[in-house]
């Protein structure tokens, strides 16, 4: 943390600037360099407590953070890569399905055509949050026994979005992984909930949201117990197709996490969606989330986006090559 003191500031109010923050924070080291105060404290997560009351002193001008200070999780390094119920160390992870589950004739036969094709995780959205409230919402529960047919049959993991607190638990007795939307990327009390459900977490970027917001969400997930948390690039398909491929390697390097592309909400068009999908996984992406079914034309959502069985059967093929170089 770094305290900067306004120009005219004499050196009374920095004293006592300094001596706040001993008392604020014990056991920091203070180091003072002019105008600036640094302290460096083993335990930057009380650092945001101490900031309002340090920022409000007769004299300061502004308080700043570094990235490993204002989210810790930016700063663990190493590699947190898993291998259940995804395996990140055998090469990327495909997660593929329609965006949502429609019916059980339609989303079975998907699911045993993408087993076939190369995924390693059905997508299982039984719940979507849409802009809309006249729009499709999702089959909801009786979507449940559908999704655990599909698992039973192809042996694949589910991926199921949670939008209420109140889903978790249930989803949790069927769904290997908890995928946490965009749109629910700050939503905190969510956040908790998924991280105590005991399964693994995939928590999507918000658009607009920078990797700092990101990572403190995350953070939200490893402070309440989540042990295996996937982090998911959605991108940005508002006013043309957008991915950050600089910050899916930045936020792999700094988190070791594994961190995947959702090309499909990125790009909003399904050939777009293609040469995104491989673009990410050049960029070092660990997988992809991908909309895929057997009849993407008949699709009730974002059937625009979605690919064919075939088109993912190229990219999954073109990604085990890649693992294999």
């Amino acid at each position: 943390m770094i305290i900067i003191f306004e120009k005219n500031s004499g050196r009374a109010r920095r004293d006592e600037a300094a001596s706040a923050a001993e008392k604020l924070l014990p056991g920091a080291a203070l180091r003072r360099r002019g105008q600036r105060l640094e302290l460096r404290t083993r335990h930057p997560e009380k650092l945001a407590d101490a900031a309002p009351a340090l920022e409000n002193l007769p004299g300061v001008e502004k308080v700043s953070f570094s990235e490993c200070e204002l989210s810790p999780l930016a700063c663990a390094g190493g590699d947190r890569r898993f291998s259940s119920p995804l395996d990140f160390k055998r090469g990327p992870a495909l997660i593929a399905g329609p965006c949502a589950v429609e019916d059980e004739a339609s989303y079975l036969r998907a699911a045993a055509e993408l087993r076939e094709a190369g995924a390693h995780a059905l997508r299982a959205a039984i719940f979507k949050p849409r802009s809309s409230p006249y729009a499709f919402q999702g089959i909801g529960w009786p979507g449940l026994r559908i999704i655990a047919k599909a698992k039973k049959l192809t042996a694949l993991p589910l991926v199921t979005e949670a939008t209420d607190t109140r889903q978790v638990a249930r989803l949790a007795e069927v769904c290997d992984v908890l995928q946490i939307g965009a749109r629910n990327m700050r939503n905190y009390e969510l956040l908790k909930e998924a991280a105590g459900s005991g399964r693994a977490v995939l928590l999507k970027r918000a658009m607009h949201a920078t990797l700092r917001e990101w990572l403190l969400s995350a953070e939200y997930l490893l402070s309440r117990g989540a042990r295996k948390i996937i982090l998911c690039e959605r991108g940005d398909s508002a006013g043309g197709p957008v991915m950050d491929m600089g910050l899916i390697r930045k936020a792999r390097k700094i988190t070791g996490l594994p961190v995947i592309a959702d090309p499909s909400h990125a790009s909003g068009n399904r050939r777009l969606a293609a040469e995104l999908a491989s673009r990410a996984l050049r960029a070092g992406a660990d997988g992809l989330m991908m909309e895929a079914s057997p009849d993407p034309l008949s699709a009730k959502v974002d059937g625009r986006q979605t690919v064919s069985v075939e088109t993912f059967r190229t990219i999954a093929a073109a990604a085990c090559a890649r693992n294999r170089r």
